[in-house]
């Protein structure tokens, strides 16, 4: 199986002023269409080569590994979002982050709080359990909660190519904007499946 890189459901500007036009062009129309093209390859002829994402990312390691995550991660982080989305989560979700993390906004501080002290690079994620019970994590590189039985939720990617050219080296700014974006209606979809 061929993978090839989805096209992002808004325009390039859509997300201003939260994410440019320019970062969507470098960070999705680069970074992610690198990973992709670079795991086409890395399959192509081994046991992998029809595969799912998700297969390749829980039974590989090294480079295709990094890869096929990286792959994933990004689609799931730029498929998060919409203009004009739902901006807090409603139901079932919404009454798990209030028992669980005392209110929506102190689960917003919480993951903001992982997003920003996570060393070098990765990603911070809120998954959920089996029985739905949340977790927020930080996973360094291409880390992906699949590998630790999680089902992701919502990721914020701390790469510094995520935010560099709108942020600068604020990462703690990006990741208080990007909750403008956010769309819970994905995310609550995700929760409930």
């Amino acid at each position: 199986m061929k993978f090839e890189q989805p096209r992002l459901p808004y325009a390039p500007d859509a997300l201003l002023p939260v994410i440019s036009p320019e970062t969507i062009a470098y960070h999705y129309g680069k970074h992610e269409k690198a990973y992709i093209d670079t795991l086409n390859t890395l399959i192509e002829g081994t046991e992998f080569a029809d595969k799912t994402l998700e297969e390749i990312i829980l039974h590989s390691e090294g480079k295709l590994f990094n890869n096929a995550s990286q792959a994933w991660n990004h689609i799931f982080y730029f498929f998060q979002f919409s203009p004009v989305g739902q901006k807090e989560p409603g139901g079932r979700l919404r009454d798990r982050i209030d028992i669980e993390f005392g209110g929506f906004e102190e689960f917003k501080r919480m993951f903001e709080e992982a997003g920003a002290t996570l060393f070098g690079s990765g990603w911070v994620w809120l998954s959920s359990d089996g029985d739905g019970k949340l977790f927020i994590t930080q996973g360094p590189n291409a880390g992906n909660p699949i590998t630790s039985g999680l089902k992701p939720l919502l990721t914020f990617d701390v790469w510094e190519h995520a935010y560099y050219i709108d942020y600068k080296n604020v990462r703690a700014e990006y990741l208080r904007k990007l909750w403008d974006i956010v769309d819970w209606n994905i995310i609550e979809e995700r929760y409930n499946s």
